[in-house]
């Protein structure tokens, strides 16, 4: 049994809905990134390797995978207006647990709840929000909704690190008070939550883990989309994790704000990006993700080996942008294969393959900073990653064809 959307007429409650679930959206995932500039402190606190914080970032995409396998696609028949409520408030869990705990043990437990909520989040609103738009104006083009979601995404991403960063040099606690002031906001944002209208009816139906909800026609248009989405967030899980630690030991720069500043950078330009190149052709927006990530990731290496900090941060800005309309056309081509009913389920099996994406390289750079020097490691998972994002980015552009 299949759930449908009902037949609603278009009204002003869905056009405000839709707002309130993009500013949701976006001040969660900002909450989830706000850690990043924070790191060189609990380090410093509880003196612990570079390693360590890879594995503490890698604990949050574990939580992410976790919940999309298990809970991603409930809201197809449970309802997306409660399933965001529950995500919010799992996120204000997290947020009490690193007001509580300062210690690695205890970074590794809030970040695999705060993981979770971000898990049961992403498909769930980035489908609520086309449903919204769609009620609310029927004749426009459903590009809007996606863009404004892909905003939502990577921009509140890159906008957590620029908070954590001004906490950390302005206001005082750093490790403590800006998870009390977002333990706040979470709890206001669930009850705002509650107001907006729901797009799904509530459909009793046991219960079964993820699964691609694909048709076999479409399958290899989604192995394509699937990975360019893993290829586009291990960029943003190096830029995450190790981005502070990179700054320090490379080109010696300890102010936490500029840490957060670099990771906005990559995360805006995704955004941007998304935004600017929304009206181009599918096929049009695939070139230029595939020369964007290979110059831009180009220039990444290139920055750490001279060592060039604005050569680095330019890579990241042209990477990211490049990223950002790659995982862009990889949740369109989503989109578009999914069956009927069943839209959050596909939704969560791209994001699924992402954050995959973010959370294996980032081990695999925990374990490898463990022998290599950083800028070996740097120089490989550069390396990589370009060869699948260009590789992924040109398939996508021949099917797209």
């Amino acid at each position: 049994m299949s759930s449908k959307s009902p037949v609603l007429t278009p009204s002003r409650p869905h056009e405000i809905g839709f707002w309130v679930v993009a500013i949701s959206f976006l001040l969660v995932m900002a909450y989830s990134t706000v850690p990043t500039p924070l790191y060189p402190l609990y380090q410093q606190l509880d003196d612990f390797p570079v390693s360590t914080i890879t594995i503490i970032f890698a604990a949050y995409a574990v939580g992410v995978v976790a919940s999309l396998f298990l809970l991603g696609h409930v809201s197809d028949w449970m309802g997306r207006r409660r399933m965001i409520v529950i995500a919010i408030l799992v996120s204000a869990l997290s947020a009490v647990l690193f007001m509580v705990f300062t210690d690695v043990a205890g970074l590794l437990v809030a970040r695999v709840v705060n993981g979770v909520s971000i898990g049961v989040l992403t498909a769930t609103a980035t489908a609520h929000l086309g449903e919204l738009r769609a009620q609310a104006r029927p004749d426009e083009n459903a590009i809007v909704a996606a863009s404004v979601a892909g905003g939502a995404n990577l921009g509140g991403l890159g906008l957590g690190p620029v908070i954590g960063g001004l906490f950390a040099n302005y206001l005082p606690d750093p490790l403590h008070l800006p998870h009390t002031v977002f333990a706040v906001v979470l709890i206001l944002l669930a009850i705002a939550i509650t107001l907006v209208p729901e797009t799904v009816t509530h459909t009793p139906r046991v219960y079964r883990p993820q699964r691609i909800a694909v048709p076999a026609a479409a399958k290899s248009a989604f192995v394509a989309a699937g990975f360019a989405a893993f290829a586009g967030f291990a960029l943003f899980g190096l830029f995450t994790s190790l981005a502070p630690s990179i700054l320090v030991g490379t080109f010696e720069v300890t102010d936490h704000l500029v840490a957060g500043v670099t990771v906005f950078l990559v995360f805006g330009s995704a955004a941007a990006a998304q935004i600017v190149l929304a009206r181009m052709a599918r096929h049009g927006q695939l070139l230029f993700a595939a020369i964007a990530a290979g110059v831009g990731l180009v220039s990444v290496a290139a920055g750490a080996l001279l060592p060039s900090l604005a050569l680095f941060l330019l890579g990241g800005v042209i990477s990211g942008a490049g990223v950002g309309a790659l995982f862009k056309s990889a949740l369109a081509v989503a989109g578009e294969v999914a069956e009927p009913g069943r839209r959050g389920e596909t939704l969560a099996g791209i994001f699924l393959v992402a954050y995959c994406g973010l959370a294996l390289p980032v081990l695999a750079i925990g374990g490898a900073l463990t022998v290599l020097p950083q800028t070996t490691v740097l120089l490989a998972f550069v390396v990589i990653v370009a060869v699948v994002a260009v590789t992924a980015a040109l398939r996508m552009r021949r099917l797209s064809r």
